[in-house]
């Protein structure tokens, strides 16, 4: 569960910093963002209950998660949130955001780790975009995150990983990463981050290379390094120490607790 918190420490840098090179130094700057805090308000969500529900009962899921989300905003309040989730953060209401961007699928990762089927997985990732990102193209990239964890958890090797995302949220996946890379700029929008940085995760040998590749392309260093870093945890099912060593000493204590109850309920077998 920490590969995806690691993954955008290493990568908040970056995020401001961009850079092509996969041979780029950690960064003693480096810091958690909204990508850790709200992960980890997911995970908070879970534990509080990790219940089965049916299409009947996203809404409802949808506003435990949206609970947790508020939550832990206002306790990391200046953690880099976008505009328009502080927006809705602030809110005397729970109202309905339509983001298009790349916001619920970066805090996915515990989604695929928690549930059993896929298509409990595939219907909590919705229910966990219903009050932020009500969008169509957010809604499958967050699904595609979670289920990648799930297949990767569950041992299926990238070659079938792929061909199911491929097939259910219609991905090119096809694309190398030499050729993402000259192109590849920031942009938040989900339909453009997040299948690179499962490709990032697709064209890695180790979870080091995952995160190399994903930070190198240039783009939402510290997103597209938290999704492929939460993916290639479930698939290597090992973090270098150097990296380990490194971000822990970056990540705040109270987060920490919550992944690690977390982890000791659902990753018992990393």
């Amino acid at each position: 569960m920490f590969g995806a918190i690691y993954g955008d420490i290493i990568g908040s840098y970056y995020e401001t910093h961009c850079t092509k090179d996969y041979d780029f130094e950690f960064q003693k700057d480096s810091t958690f963002t909204d990508d850790s805090v709200l992960t980890v308000a997911v995970c908070k969500a879970i534990l509080n209950n990790s219940e089965s529900i049916t299409r009947w009962t996203v809404p409802k899921r949808g506003l435990e998660y949206a609970g947790q989300f508020r939550q832990y905003y206002s306790y990391y309040p200046n953690a880099g949130f976008g505009n328009m989730f502080l927006e809705w953060a602030r809110s005397d209401t729970y109202k309905i955001n339509r983001s298009y961007a790349n916001g619920a699928a970066m805090r996915a990762v515990p989604i695929g780790y928690a549930y059993e089927t896929a298509q409990q997985v595939l219907l909590q990732a919705k229910a966990s975009c219903f009050y932020t990102h009500n969008n169509n193209e957010a809604i499958k990239a967050t699904q595609a995150v979670a289920t990648a964890v799930f297949l990767a958890r569950n041992g299926e090797s990238k070659g079938r990983i792929c061909g199911f995302l491929e097939n259910k949220f219609h991905y090119d996946l096809s694309k190398s990463l030499g050729a993402i890379r000259k192109t590849h700029m920031f942009n938040s929008r989900a339909s453009y981050s997040v299948p690179p940085a499962i490709i990032a995760f697709l064209e890695s040998n180790d979870y080091e290379s995952a995160i190399r590749n994903a930070i190198s392309l240039g783009g939402d260093a510290d997103t597209e390094a938290c999704i492929a870093g939460g993916i290639a945890e479930a698939y290597y099912k090992s973090i270098p120490k150097h990296i380990s060593d490194f971000c822990d000493r970056k990540i705040d204590y109270t987060l920490k607790k919550v992944v690690l109850d977390f982890k000791d309920k659902y990753c018992k077998s990393l």
